[in-house]
């Protein structure tokens, strides 16, 4: 589904609309972060960040401004002239996010993008992009197959079903906070916990071939 609506594949049956209009192969109103680290290992943090807008022939000014944005919203500062070898996964991670982001796509596709990364690194990860969200108040697409990770980031959740896979629930995930998330105030939500359980319930309905929860 997220290779479709990134445009790499095309659907068989059906369309795929993006702000009313129809998808035909990857576009600049769709940027993709992957599972797998897609950062260029002879760059420094800024200049990864900056790669897809001096490609795009954004002034040098404008340039600068937005990658001194991203860097603080995602945490980067002070690691500016560091290149990726010198960096921790959760901080490549980011560097890989905030380069999607500095593109400013219409919608945001995330691939798993924090599967590789320990737990209390992906606890870390999961907040920052709340608050990344919030601040730029971008659509995100989000591939998990963690329940409690869906439940968390989601404003909806869509749980999928074995192959063929299809839609078999959406649930709409209820958001009282203003401010930034957190996993503190996400387990003291009983709620929220108790959505988790209900999406739980769906995913193991499916037993074997477990199936991915995505958020939006």
């Amino acid at each position: 589904m997220l290779k479709a609506i990134a445009g790499f594949i095309r659907p068989r049956e059906g369309s795929i609309l993006c702000d009313g209009k129809a998808v035909r192969g990857p576009g600049r109103d769709r940027g993709v972060v992957f599972q797998e680290l897609a950062i260029l290992p002879w760059r420094t943090v800024r200049r990864n960040i900056a790669h897809g807008l001096e490609i795009a022939g954004t002034p040098k000014a404008e340039r600068e401004r937005v990658v001194a944005r991203l860097i603080a919203l995602t945490g980067l500062t002070g690691f500016e002239e560091r290149y990726p070898h010198e960096l921790s996964g959760g901080m490549r991670q980011r560097v890989a996010v905030a380069r999607t982001w500095a593109a400013d796509p219409d919608v945001i596709l995330m691939d798993e993008p924090f599967a590789a990364v320990d737990a209390m690194t992906r606890l870390t990860l999961q907040e920052e992009l709340a608050s990344l969200c919030a601040a730029t108040e971008k659509t995100v697409f989000f591939i998990t197959h963690s329940v409690e990770e869906a439940v968390f980031l989601g404003d909806r959740v869509l749980v999928m079903t074995r192959r063929p896979g299809r839609i078999k629930a959406s649930i709409d995930i209820p958001r009282r906070e203003k401010g930034k998330r957190s996993w503190e105030a996400f387990a003291g939500d009983a709620e929220l916990v108790a959505i988790a359980e209900r999406v739980l319930r769906l995913v193991r309905a499916e037993r074997l071939d477990a199936p991915a929860a995505a958020a939006d």
